[in-house]
């Protein structure tokens, strides 16, 4: 037993030494500048990013322009009529600070008003950070690009709904 004690206590020796001569290398790792990533931007000057809420899915372009956003070939405000939506629709816009610097131009299908506005909202969050990757920490931040996976949850078989019983009868 004392041998095998030996053998990797000796063995943790050698692996502190190379962790040792690894801390140098890890210095001039950290000492290297970080290269931000390549927008991603296609030969007509747009970013193209796709987003999904619930069951909806949306396509979205963006591109320089006087920030009017084109829903389904819809004004914004015709596709969306509540302000709500509007609202969650150009909130990375806010947060990043490019509210009216960006023509957003969107097709998006499935679900319902709420889920295509997520669904937009994410898609438009995509496209901002493959733009112009500095916002990707503050878009992060925000947590608008993490795709909301909830979903409406299946009708199971012997019950009304996805939870709920038949009512109980007695007799």
């Amino acid at each position: 037993m004392s041998d095998t004690t030996e053998t990797t206590l000796e063995n943790l020796d050698t692996a502190i030494g190379a962790e040792a001569a690894g801390d140098e290398s890890a210095a001039l790792v950290a000492e290297m500048p970080v290269i931000p990533a390549e927008p991603k931007i296609d030969d007509q000057g747009r970013a193209y990013a796709t987003g999904k809420r619930k069951n909806a899915i949306a396509r979205v372009w963006i591109k320089p322009g006087s920030g009017v956003i084109t829903v389904n070939g819809k004004e914004e405000e015709k596709f969306f009529a509540r302000p709500v939506l509007r609202m969650i629709l150009r909130q990375p816009l806010v947060s990043a600070e490019r509210d009216g610097q960006f023509d957003v131009i969107a097709t998006v299908s499935g679900g319902g008003l709420s889920g295509q506005a997520g669904a937009v909202r994410h898609g438009l969050s995509k496209a901002l950070t493959y733009y112009e990757p500095s916002l990707r920490p503050i878009l992060k931040k925000g947590g608008f690009l993490t795709r909301d996976s909830r979903v409406v949850e299946r009708k199971k078989y012997g019950r009304a709904k996805a939870r709920r019983s038949f009512q109980f009868s007695k007799r």
